[in-house]
């Protein structure tokens, strides 16, 4: 079974869903909010935190991850907030069949399954817009990589990290282990590293004609040093 299968239950989404500042979700937000479509596909959705902002904006927006505890949370958001968005447990490797005008995969889910299956992912997308969030892209990763992370604790939740990279295959590997209290929850997350140019080849190859690659939401050009690769294509 892939690593992400039974990588995120409660522990590491309590983690995550306190990491990220809000301004930073509310910019990438604007972002978003920028494109045309009124139906958004979020594909590794987490715990909604792009789908329900996009739905408190008046999107249209389908969730699907593979972590029930993750879309069990967002669903519940949904509900107390009203708004409308739709979460399901799903596989990127078998999405349902959607009718969204633009797709999205944020917070780095692009680098988790294996090529081929992620030939098969892009493929299989039918909206007429696509968004990628990619951290891990080799331009961004790779220079003054360290193994070496403090351990951090966030939303009462300590992760503890050990890091190698598999240069055989492009891959790095995280070994966390997650604490809080008594309760422990250990896992190792896989991402798979393409540069921008491959990443611009796969997209290109699912059938998506205009493609910009961004340095961030504020639309600076991607260069070698960027924190994040965000890539835009239109078919």
């Amino acid at each position: 079974m892939p690593w992400y299968t039974d990588f995120f239950t409660e522990l590491p989404n309590t983690f995550w869903r306190a990491a990220v500042p809000v301004e930073y979700t509310t910019a990438e937000i604007d972002f978003l909010m920028s494109l045309p479509g009124d139906h958004v596909l979020d594909v590794a959705c987490g715990s909604g935190r792009h789908a329900l902002e996009l739905a408190a904006r008046g999107r249209r927006v389908t969730g699907v991850d593979v972590s029930a505890e993750a879309v069990a949370h967002a669903t519940r958001e949904a509900a107390r907030r009203g708004l409308d968005a739709g979460f399901q447990v799903g596989d990127m490797r078998a999405l349902p069949a959607s009718a969204a005008d633009t797709a999205i995969c944020m917070g780095n889910a692009f680098g988790y399954l294996d090529h081929d299956e992620t030939v098969a992912f892009l493929n299989g997308l039918t909206a007429e817009t696509l968004v990628l969030d990619y951290g891990f892209v080799a331009e961004s990763f790779l220079p003054g990589l360290t193994l070496e992370e403090e351990p951090m604790t966030i939303g009462g939740v300590t992760a503890e990290q050990v890091n190698e990279y598999d240069v055989t295959a492009s891959r790095w590997l995280t070994h966390f282990t997650f604490t809080r209290g008594d309760e422990v929850h250990r896992g190792t997350s896989v991402q798979h590293v393409y540069t921008a140019a491959e990443v611009r080849r796969l997209v290109a190859q699912a059938g998506f004609q205009k493609i910009d690659l961004y340095a961030g939401p504020d639309r600076a050009p991607y260069t070698i040093g960027s924190s994040r690769l965000i890539l835009v294509a239109r078919r």
